[in-house]
């Protein structure tokens, strides 16, 4: 259980910049810090591809200073709001605090993808639909038929397949492939759902994505993993956030999840 007494919702501060009113049923959620030109690539590709007119597009920024956020470009580019962090917290902070505005707007579900140009946004559609179907939980994997990982680092691959994935299906009581992709969906009755609780103060870094991953088969809710593709730069150096640091903190994340010890 739960070792947070708070039972308040906690959302960090934030301001925010309202481009136009709610137009969609759904929203994306695209958390961002210094993402620089890749994210501005993305919201061009989404763009091209209508998305900002199958779901409302809602940056969750961290606070960036390299000038990718800035709003009259974000505008053009059809995102309905940005929202700026100005309190402490990190990932799951940033996620918070989205998910929260998105539940305000009165949106019935959210589909949620990294702002770092590495997934399939054409695969959006496809999350809109598992909403659509009565899906509460639909996950990005790479590794079922129909996805794709491109220039994957092996190290990576190896960790996701006989770690990350394994702890948190035997967490979830069901198997997923692929746990540590952000690119998922939630539908309202999950986030809303009594025994979830996801506005914690706890979830500061990573523990938000884990948690969620396998709240909702505990749950009895309706899950589904949905193909996409991840894809790595080629030829060259490979972005990551693995560190000797990063690695003990994740996993201290799994085993925590795996006992239940973010459950309210």
């Amino acid at each position: 259980m739960s070792d947070e007494p708070n039972s308040e919702r906690a959302v960090p501060s934030y301001e925010s910049y309202i481009f136009r009113d709610r137009a969609t049923r759904y929203c994306t959620v695209i958390p961002v810090i210094n993402e620089g030109e890749r994210i501005v690539s993305q919201l061009t590709r989404m763009r091209e591809l209508a998305i900002d007119q199958l779901t409302d597009i809602v940056i969750a920024d961290g606070g960036s200073t390299d000038g990718s956020m800035e709003t009259e470009r974000l505008q053009a580019l059809g995102v309905r709001a940005l929202l700026v962090k100005n309190d402490k917290g990190k990932l799951s902070a940033q996620l918070r605090m989205g998910y929260a505005f998105a539940l305000d707007e009165g949106y019935d579900g959210i589909v949620t993808i990294d702002g770092n140009g590495k997934d399939s946004v054409e695969s959006i559609p496809l999350f809109v639909e598992a909403l659509d179907d009565g899906i509460d939980y639909a996950q990005a994997s790479r590794f079922i038929e129909g996805g794709k990982a491109l220039n994957t680092p092996p190290i990576r691959t190896a960790a996701i397949r006989l770690v990350h994935a394994p702890l948190l299906s035997l967490a979830a009581r069901r198997r997923f492939t692929d746990t540590t992709q952000g690119f998922r969906a939630y539908s309202r009755r999950y986030l809303e759902h009594p025994d979830v609780r996801p506005f914690r103060t706890c979830f500061d870094t990573y523990e938000l994505l884990a948690y969620l991953t396998v709240r909702a088969s505990q749950l009895g809710l309706k899950t589904r993993e949905i193909p996409t593709t991840r894809s790595y730069p080629a030829n060259e150096p490979v972005p990551t956030k693995l560190t000797a640091h990063g690695n003990a903190d994740l996993m201290r994340i799994l085993f925590r999840t795996l006992a239940g010890r973010y459950n309210p």
